[in-house]
């Protein structure tokens, strides 16, 4: 059989491998075998982390629509009470636009909770 070298193609994956380890602690960013264990660790951790930050941020506008709710309310109303109010009255308004709503314009969201719990109140 003829023997093939790994020639230009290995070489160019492995620097390839070791760009994307620049940056990384000791052998882990110089020794080939490490770095591509470290770079397949990082692209996969990378991978769960734009899915988690979602989440995260998902969380953290619901918290603020909460405390604002919370703080414009009379009768002890909440996150749930508001979104569900929100969706009969077919409001297209998103966890994101609310929550910057009531951190940038307090006052237009204690209009938007008044009018959504006069009802209520009356």
């Amino acid at each position: 059989m003829v023997r093939v070298k790994g020639g230009n193609v290995a070489r160019k994956h492995r620097k390839k491998i070791l760009y994307l380890a620049k940056g990384f602690r000791g052998s882990h960013s110089k020794i080939f075998r490490l770095a591509n264990e470290q770079v397949m660790k990082a692209l996969k951790y990378s991978y769960r982390g734009r899915k988690e930050r979602k989440r995260q941020f998902r969380k953290l506008w619901i918290i603020r629509i909460n405390s604002a709710v919370r703080k414009y309310s009379k009768n002890k109303e909440n996150y749930s009470k508001f979104i569900n109010k929100l969706k009969i009255k077919q409001n297209e308004l998103n966890r994101k636009m609310l929550a910057q709503i009531a951190i940038l314009d307090g006052i237009g969201f204690k209009l938007l909770h008044n009018e959504l719990f006069q009802n209520n109140n009356t």
